[in-house]
């Protein structure tokens, strides 16, 4: 297969600075008061800035949370929100809220797990690229020009949209913003054939801490399936199995294991757990079938569980959206938001059945009741991509990255506490059978869990590397140099933001 690859028109990491919440108004009007000694008589600025005195500031606030515990009342709002429609205007906003002790966050989707993209504790603004959402797609070039604000539906659409034998190795949420997804590395269904997202960047255009805008000098038909199986269908064997072939699988083929519980009568008196086997393969049927007699016979896979689609269905199959509607991509509003609080894991030797058989016990907990848990593969071109090749360090040694997710519908603050500590047990528990020294966590899946931040003026190099060394493993020091080079000052800051070593 061959795909197009993707350079992110503004790209923005980590861009956050503190101050103090006194006099917030006087802030904001000092702040205005400098939008308009930089666009002088350009009268467009003004339809792009929202406070709390505008009717829509809510609805702009709230369009792109995507997690509702980030939506209470208790939850510092900003004190503007700008939304751009062109690069030009970037490079003043961030001079003015520079100037004026504001703190910047950037929201590309608003898919933080923590919401770091749209809150913060100290008087805060919201650069919102929801605007800057443009795909252009170069067929001949098999590449693509993609604005920060853009969603990978979009983008997917876009690409679809010029020829259907391209694509691009990104992830299956569509609603998820381009940013902040490349920034993290950006893992999806293609990556033991491509890599990340990250890995197939040729080029970018970044506004630095002064405002400069910097740059640097097929396939026609694949395959899905899923595949469930229950404990009493000896789903615990078969996920034990799964670890050990899944990363040395033809690269074309990508087996994830997705982790419910379900009620295993037609009373719903006795629960059990079920695994979902959900696979892409870039290739037709009549190849898969041998491949999988081959390396996983135990699963028992047949012709009538696949389902040979075109790519861009394909990104609809595991969106859970109709294949025959691809134009659903192009929106932004998330479906069924729901609240949750995720937290990640890395496996670098298989897990004894032990260790499942313990995880589905508490998977039985009534404060599990909507979890998943996917079990991602690694091996294939992830193995043979450097560690240092860009900040996303994970590669060889890596048999699967875990994902725990826990949801729930009630906005009880209680009820929240309860099932965070829930995730916080069984994330304990796993300890013994994930990678150690550091443990490690994937940054998209933002989890304030393993470190924070202190709150002085001058963040500590030990505390970050606390919380830096498990996403970013060596890399961590390497981008504290580039820090210490590009924004010395520590401008762009939040609660795990890149320290610059002190002067």
């Amino acid at each position: 297969m061959k795909t197009p690859t993707i350079s992110t028109l503004i790209f923005f990491l980590f861009v956050v600075f503190s101050c103090s919440w006194a006099a917030s108004v006087d802030v904001q009007d000092a702040f205005f008061q400098c939008l308009s000694r930089e666009f002088g008589n350009d009268t467009s600025i003004s339809s792009l800035v929202y406070t709390p005195n505008n009717s829509s500031y809510s609805s702009i606030l709230q369009f792109s949370i995507r997690n509702p515990r980030f939506i209470s009342h208790s939850t510092p709002k900003p004190l503007v929100i700008i939304t751009p429609d062109h690069e030009s205007q970037i490079p003043p906003t961030i001079h003015c809220a520079k100037e004026n002790g504001m703190q910047v966050r950037t929201r590309s989707g608003g898919h933080d797990y923590e919401g770091l993209s749209y809150a913060s504790k100290v008087p805060f603004l919201i650069l919102d690229l929801i605007n800057l959402s443009e795909v252009t797609v170069d067929v001949e070039q098999k590449t693509a020009w993609v604005e920060a604000g853009a969603t990978l539906g979009t983008l997917y659409y876009r690409i679809a949209e010029k020829s259907p034998i391209l694509g691009f190795p990104a992830g299956e949420c569509p609603t998820v913003g381009i940013g902040g997804y490349i920034g993290g590395g950006g893992y999806g269904v293609m990556l033991r054939k491509y890599g990340l997202a990250a890995d197939n960047v040729l080029d970018a255009r970044i506004v630095d801490v002064n405002g400069r805008i910097l740059n640097r000098e097929s396939m026609e038909k694949v395959t899905v399936f899923t595949v469930d199986r229950t404990l009493e269908q000896n789903a615990t064997q078969l996920v034990h199995r799964w670890q050990y072939i899944a990363h040395k699988l033809d690269p074309n083929l990508f087996i994830r294991v997705r982790i419910t519980r379900q009620n295993s009568s037609q009373d719903g008196r006795k629960m059990t757990i079920r695994a979902s086997f959900l696979s892409l393969f870039l290739g037709r049927v009549d190849k898969l079938l041998p491949l999988m007699q081959e390396s996983f016979p135990e699963l028992g896979l047949v012709r009538e569980d696949c389902k040979e689609i075109r790519w861009i269905q394909s990104v609809l199959y595991f969106a859970d959206y109709p294949l025959e509607s691809p134009e659903i991509l192009l929106n932004r509003t998330q479906p069924n938001l729901r609240y949750f609080k995720g937290k990640s894991d890395y496996v670098q030797k298989p897990i004894p059945q032990r260790g499942f058989k313990g995880m589905w016990r508490r998977l039985y907990k009534p404060e599990a009741k909507e979890t998943e848990i996917f079990f991602s593969p690694y091996g294939g071109r992830m193995a043979e991509i450097s560690e240092s090749a860009v900040p996303f360090p994970h590669r060889a040694g890596n048999l699967y990255k875990i994902l725990y997710m826990a949801y729930w519908k009630e906005e009880d603050v209680q009820n929240s506490d309860r099932i965070i500590r829930w995730v916080r047990r069984l994330y304990r528990y796993m300890a013994p059978y994930v990678s150690k020294f550091p443990r490690e966590a994937y940054v998209n899946y933002r989890d304030l869990d393993v470190g924070v931040n202190n709150n002085e003026e001058e963040i500590s190099y030990e505390q970050a590397s606390i919380w830096g060394r498990k996403y970013f493993k060596n890399n961590f020091d390497r981008l504290v140099q580039v820090k210490t080079m590009v924004d010395p000052n520590n401008f762009f800051k939040n609660e795990q933001s890149i320290p610059p070593l002190r002067q």
